[in-house]
């Protein structure tokens, strides 16, 4: 403790629990660190904020902005990708502190030629450290003030801003207060900020009815996908598929002769996790599918689900990696009353847990080495928290650029935990976020507390696992708007299609799962046919493509508009020159109308300009006036206007 501190710094950010886990950011991105910066009595305090990227040896600083009620920022671009380290230095200026003072005395008509004295003391000292052009500079500023016939002149000079210019160029360090905590800033490859999915099980892209698809089938797609706007396609479990317990039609627990069982039950005498199912196709098959969809700007996500049907080769090679119970038999996965006979969880408590870490490590190595580097990581909030925090940082630092999505729909702790650990994206509950004020509450969640800093979501109105309550319907307008704001919402969103995009909603009966679901059988497609719907997924990911503002999730702002059917919200790109405004009706049946307030302020225009709003869906323009604007939106016609905000 150096008892000559009188620096205060506290409620620095971002700071997750108290430096335990990484903040996140994207390549390009301007990081800003706020803290709340103090001292005692009316000295100027002055902060530096020290970063420098893992890699590198010596810190970089930047001067935090002069406090606007004691609150500062300072901010530097994320110009590398991978881990920056990050720490706070405060201390009392004398310099700043003694220019501020005699500048007022100076005003003041008083004598202050003690001053000048005191200030020539303190620019010698700066001469130290200063270039040559500047210590020249420095030496006849000091000497001018010690020159007691050219007084006026002294005061002329240490009235201008040059003095300060020379404080923050050449600070002055005395009795330091360094923040105890040092924060680390994890910089992702910018599909991590903003990605386009779109699901699809390889085995139903057969052209042929009662065919199983093939990666040669599902590259015949990317064509389709690529003009759709896609840039990510998941591709569900691709391993050989388990015999015993084998899962049949709608869940059946007996599959009759063909049925293919679930993809998540990995694993039978023909490999493991690392082998691919052979009717879909060869290693070298699954690695032409990774190539071509890279030459469409499509990356190949996969999916980690580490779960082993009873025939996976782990189970006999690796025992004590399993739960064995006191009859003999295997544990298999339960969610009572629902039983999965034909999975079984690995054991995470085994006294073998060193040796089942790395070889679950070696999966992913084995699979980026092929050329995938996202994956969609099921049930992982079934797993430790500590193998995910090792795993990922393990895997990240060999490839930085591998993504992983958590497929976890769980308690709101343990999904944040999850992202604090590493994940890079995150599923969420929008799938059950259907009304004005629940929208607006999670969204304020997700990009107005801590979280923002942390946990990346990715909006799914649906998957393979739920088919949600507002989807059953079938209205198109219902189908509409749930994509439509995933789409806008967050800068990350997907959808499990054909399934959405052709606007299946068959169900089982009190259950928010599909009938027929595609899990347990191989479904018939006709991936020609183009509907309404596909056309606006096509349109809307244009403008998520060609809009900055639409590649970010925590620019946005709610506006208000007197009408709880009716939800409207603001989004701009950095610097203001993309500017876009939603509205959506969430009405499906009726047409909603009300009074739009503008955020003119944030949009920089005046109350009484004139500007035109430019729907870039429809190609609609209407001119508008003031704060307060007239909307209307007929869920028969389209639902929701995506405006571009255009000056004249």
């Amino acid at each position: 403790m150096d008892g000559k501190s009188r620096v205060v710094i506290e409620k620095v950010s971002p700071e997750i629990d108290g430096g335990r886990f990484y903040s996140k950011a994207v390549l390009g991105d301007s990081v800003v660190v706020e803290a709340d910066i103090f001292g005692d009595g009316h000295d100027i305090t002055q902060a530096i904020l020290c970063y420098r990227h893992e890699k590198q040896k010596n810190f970089r600083e930047v001067h935090f902005s002069l406090p606007e009620n004691d609150r500062c920022a300072a901010s530097f671009i994320a110009d590398t990708k991978g881990l920056y380290i990050c720490s706070i230095k405060a201390w009392v200026d004398h310099t700043l502190t003694w220019h501020h003072g005699i500048k007022r005395k100076i005003a003041a008509g008083e004598q202050v030629a003690v001053e000048l004295a005191e200030g020539a003391q303190l620019l010698t000292q700066m001469i130290e450290q200063a270039s040559k052009a500047d210590a020249k500079q420095l030496k006849l500023l000091a000497e001018l003030f010690l020159n007691k016939k050219k007084y006026d002149a002294a005061c002329l000079a240490a009235s201008e801003d040059a003095i300060h210019h020379y404080a923050y160029k050449y600070p002055l360090f005395a009795a330091i207060t360094t923040y105890p905590v040092e924060l680390n800033i994890y910089v992702d490859r910018p599909r991590a900020g903003f990605s386009t999915w779109y699901e699809l099980f390889p085995r139903s892209t057969s052209s042929k009815e009662h065919t199983h698809g093939t990666f040669n089938d599902v590259i015949k797609l990317l064509p389709r996908l690529n003009e759709m706007g896609f840039d990510v396609l998941y591709l569900p479990p691709v391993h050989p598929i388990g015999d015993s317990y084998r899962k049949g039609k709608n869940n059946n627990p007996k599959a009759g002769s063909g049925e293919p069982g679930s993809p998540w039950a990995i694993g039978n005498a023909d490999g493991g996790h690392k082998a691919i199912h052979k009717d879909l196709g060869t290693l070298g098959e699954f690695k032409k599918l990774v190539n071509e969809a890279d030459k469409y700007g499509i990356e190949i996500a996969m999916d980690y689900a580490l779960q082993c049907a009873p025939e996976h080769p782990y189970v006999k090679e690796h025992p004590q990696w399993f739960k064995w119970r006191s009859d003999g038999t295997v544990q298999y996965a339960e969610n009572p009353p629902k039983k999965y006979q034909d999975v079984l969880p690995i054991h995470f408590e085994t006294d073998d847990w060193k040796n089942l870490w790395i070889e679950l490590k070696g999966i992913l190595q084995y699979w980026i080495k092929q050329g995938v580097k996202i994956f969609r990581v099921d049930n992982p909030h079934t797993k430790p928290f500590i193998f995910w925090e090792w795993i990922i940082n393990e895997i990240k630092k060999e490839h930085p650029d591998v993504l992983f999505l958590s497929e976890a729909f769980t308690r709101p702790k343990v999904m944040q935990q999850l992202a604090k650990v590493g994940f890079s994206q995150s599923y969420t509950y929008y799938t059950w976020r259907t009304s004005k004020a629940e929208l607006i509450e999670y969204m304020t969640t997700l990009t107005q507390t801590e979280m923002k800093n942390y946990f990346r979501p990715n909006f799914w109105p649906n998957t393979p696992d739920i088919l949600p309550y507002n989807l059953q319907s079938g209205l198109e307008a219902v189908f509409f708007t749930r994509f439509f704001l995933a789409a806008t919402l967050s800068s990350n969103y997907g959808f499990y299609g054909p399934v959405f995009e052709f606007m299946v909603h068959d169900a089982l009966p009190g259950k928010e799962e599909y009938y027929n679901s595609e899990k347990y059988e191989i479904s018939k497609w006709d991936w020609s046919k183009k509907t309404r719907f596909t056309e606006l997924i096509s349109k809307v990911n244009q403008a998520r493509s060609t809009n900055k503002a639409l590649q970010s999730t925590n620019n946005i702002q709610f506006c208000d508009i007197a009408n709880d059917q009716l939800l409207s919200y603001f989004k701009q790109s950095v610097g203001g020159d993309n500017q876009l405004l939603f509205v959506v009706n969430l009405d499906p049946y009726h047409k909603q109308d009300g009074w739009l307030k503008v955020p003119l302020k944030e949009a920089g225009l005046l109350a009484d300009q004139e500007f035109t709003v430019h729907d870039v869906l429809t190609g609609s323009q209407y001119v508008w006036k003031g704060e307060w604007n007239y909307v209307a939106l007929d869920p028969h016609v389209l639902p929701f206007h995506l405006f571009r905000l255009e000056k004249k």
